[in-house]
């Protein structure tokens, strides 16, 4: 596999203001407690840890870093949550999605929550606002606001011509509400006419694949949660022998056969949610730290991927991804 590396991630720093317990905290010698809760096993809580490591965090003089995962089991969360928070770890660390983050919130309101990339921290009810999430916690955002609208557009630049798009979810995950109004808005704008398929289990993909091919579906998107995420490999062999031009929300699908993804680096989101607990590690009120949106995506094209299909992918499209897999 070949990658071309082109731009860069950028993010927003976030303002600080202080803990007033801070000289307390900063005590020589002090061993910090951190707590990682996450709904999927294989969680990027490595990206978290190599992070801390470089702000000098070490496991065993100064880190204690204790970990739970439900598995893909959501009905776990709450009590994991728990177990984590009678550990009294110093920070509550939510991996991928929002309902770890919402286990997390609900499990403590005094010790500090930090979430690595949820979709609407504000509809999800994590935050009052983005700039003064008002509480014990605050993180990491995945999503701006014309981010699918744009891999629509995508796309429709892959498929010209063609004006219906299948579009695949999963209707229990918090932003999926909120991307798939989006996600219309850009349709409508477009004249493109989409067909809804909801997906809350592995054995759903499929059929909803078949269904999307026998509505007309030129081309597939699909708005990622951890579900889809932990199916990625299915998703993308599914959509490859139906031959069905697919986008998808993270860079993970490409990487696992997908056409093309359209959206943030996950590793630059760990790595500044480890930056944000280093923050209150050191004295921050994470109610003073706003949430971080990210300012660019990233548009990974699997080229050997559309010479499968058959797809000759436009030069300008080419040209503007920041990662070719060939």
């Amino acid at each position: 596999m070949f990658n071309i590396r082109r731009r860069k991630f950028i993010t927003l720093l976030g303002g600080a203001a202080v803990w007033p317990f801070a000289a307390s905290a900063q005590q020589a010698g002090k061993l910090f407690g951190i707590g990682y809760l996450s709904l999927l096993s294989g969680d990027d809580s490595n990206v978290v840890l190599q992070r801390l490591h470089e702000l000098g965090y070490s496991e065993g003089k100064n880190l204690r870093f204790d970990q739970r995962s439900a598995d893909g089991r959501a009905e776990r969360l709450p009590q994991l949550a728990a177990e984590l928070v009678r550990t009294g770890p110093d920070v509550l660390i939510a991996g991928f999605g929002t309902l770890a983050a919402q286990a997390a919130q609900a499990a403590t309101k005094t010790i500090a929550v930090v979430f690595t990339s949820v979709g609407d921290p504000i509809g999800s009810g994590l935050v009052a606002s983005l700039n003064r999430p008002g509480a014990n916690v605050t993180g990491v955002t995945s999503q701006a606001s014309d981010v699918v609208g744009k891999r629509l557009q995508i796309l429709e630049e892959l498929i010209p011509g063609n004006r219906t798009v299948a579009v695949v979810l999963n209707p229990e995950t918090p932003f999926s509400a909120l991307a798939l109004q989006e996600l219309r808005a850009a349709a409508d704008a477009r004249q493109l006419r989409l067909e809804i398929f909801e997906v809350r289990t592995a054995d759903q993909v499929s059929v909803a694949i078949e269904a999307a091919i026998k509505a007309g579906a030129a081309g597939l998107l699909t708005l990622e949660d951890p579900l889809t995420l932990s199916l990625r490999r299915q998703l993308a062999d599914l959509a490859a022998k139906a031959r069905l031009p697919t986008i998808y929300g993270n860079k993970a699908f490409a990487e696992a056969g997908g056409l093309m993804s359209y959206g943030v680096d996950r590793r630059q989101l760990y790595r500044r949610a480890a930056e944000y607990v280093d923050k209150i590690l050191k004295g921050t009120k994470p109610a003073d730290l706003p949430v971080e949106q990210p300012t660019k995506f990233e548009l990974v094209i699997n080229l050997k991927t559309a010479q499968a299909l058959g797809l000759t992918v436009p030069n300008a499209l080419l040209v503007s991804a920041d990662e070719v897999i060939e």
